[in-house]
């Protein structure tokens, strides 16, 4: 497997009051926020430095399955890398017997709250049964923000 670039950590909020409250205490920036459809989630990415990446906070709304992560206080969800092919990583982790959550990949859009277009994603996850309890996340860059 090639080596991969980490993308951002997942963090499962509670609330967007919540996730705020953390930006703040650590003087964390808002990069953008949008909406991802196909989890039903509210996300604030936060700026990357030049030796870090991005934290994403999820906020999950309706009937997201994120409601109840962790009992519903939320936590630590997973950790991203950003792969050239997502769809190539599956399969040379399914030969390996690992089991991937989506059968194929999900592409996901990432809806700005202004309604500008947003990035478009091909996104996979790794179960954590396959990698000792940890939920690892593979995105392909489908379409850039404009």
């Amino acid at each position: 497997m090639k080596p991969m670039r980490m993308h951002h950590v997942g963090i499962v909020m509670p609330t967007e009051e919540d996730a705020r409250d953390i930006m703040k205490m650590f003087g964390l920036e808002e990069d953008h926020v949008g909406y991802v459809d196909c989890y039903q989630t509210d996300v604030i990415f936060t700026k990357a430095g030049a030796h870090e990446s991005p934290i994403e906070f999820i906020i999950p709304k309706g009937t997201s399955v994120l409601k109840d992560f962790n009992g519903g206080k939320g936590g630590i969800a997973h950790i991203c890398f950003e792969v050239d092919d997502a769809e190539g990583v599956s399969r040379e982790l399914e030969s390996k017997g690992c089991k991937m959550l989506e059968s194929p990949c999900r592409q996901a859009g990432i809806a700005r709250r202004d309604g500008s277009d947003a990035h478009e994603l091909k996104i996979n996850f790794l179960r954590p049964k396959y990698a000792h309890g940890l939920l690892f996340e593979f995105v392909q860059r489908v379409k850039e923000a404009v």
